[in-house]
């Protein structure tokens, strides 16, 4: 759920689940496509706080069940999870690491929201399905929500001059479309279905005491590098304006903030 590198910004699982349930229903709904019977070793690429991994563990209390993350915080608030083991890990180099050397292969590899913040992760899908046992399972989830203007208002804000030489280079999330991932996996001799979903999170906003219920969010997620890119100071002026942003284009009418979401998922099946 957190870049595939943590330098120079950290992570605040407090923030993160804000919105738990609204985060947590997409890998409910991708988890339910996995025909996995009886796994040995699941893995959860990019678990965050292990809220979601411990669902893996539910499932399948026989398996071996480790979540990895990028982000020590994450990983500590993890660890507290009961049934889940955690480890700091980057995505890119432990898919190709040798396998024997770090547990073997997996029976059912799930990334949820996690890969959009690895660059060319479209190139390291073939990696990660080396990782998995044969007739085993991998599972992926990622935001397709980077036109929105939650998206689009940070990006236009931390380009003008006064944000723009702090700002460069910092971590932004990406993603493509499920016809994308549908082929790659497909090229793999993998089984696959593909989806998209857009959900339409109504936020409780001023209702709740936030009146910037989407500064909440995003904040927690894809803004947070940019956010932390910025000296004291200059951090509040562009806080202050992605807020007043936000709320003009996610007005609160009286009934909640909604936030439409749209999310992509891909469920491959390895030929056993």
């Amino acid at each position: 759920m957190t870049p595939t590198s943590s330098a120079g910004h950290q992570w605040d699982p407090e923030r993160y689940l804000s919105y738990a349930d609204e985060r947590g229903r997409p890998f409910v709904e991708l988890l339910a496509r996995v025909g996995a019977d009886a796994p040995r070793r699941v893995v959860d690429l990019g678990c965050g706080p292990g809220s979601l991994t411990r669902l893996l563990a539910r499932r399948w209390p026989q398996a071996s069940v480790l979540g990895l993350d990028s982000s020590p915080q994450m990983v500590e608030q993890a660890r507290q999870v009961e049934g889940i083991d955690a480890q700091v890990a980057d995505i890119a180099a432990w898919a190709t690491a040798d396998a024997d050397g770090d547990g073997g292969l997996v029976d059912v590899l799930v990334s949820n929201a996690a890969l959009q913040w690895v660059p060319g992760h479209l190139d390291l899908l073939p990696a990660l399905l080396d990782r998995v046992a044969p007739g085993g399972w991998f599972a992926m989830q990622v935001p397709g929500n980077f036109d929105e203007p939650s998206h689009t208002i940070r990006r236009d804000l931390a380009g003008e001059p006064r944000f723009a030489p702090h700002t460069q280079g910092v971590a932004v999330p990406s993603s493509h479309d499920p016809e994308v991932y549908l082929r790659v996996l497909q090229e793999q001799g993998c089984t696959v279905d593909a989806w998209e979903t857009t959900y339409l999170h109504v936020l409780p906003g001023a209702r709740a005491g936030d009146p910037d219920p989407v500064f909440t969010w995003v904040s927690g997620t894809g803004a947070r590098p940019t956010l932390q890119a910025l000296p004291d100071g200059l951090r509040e002026e562009f806080e202050a304006e992605f807020r007043r942003r936000l709320r003009e284009a996610y007005p609160d009418e009286g009934y909640g903030v909604v936030l439409p979401f749209r999310r992509i998922f891909a469920v491959a099946h390895k030929p056993a």
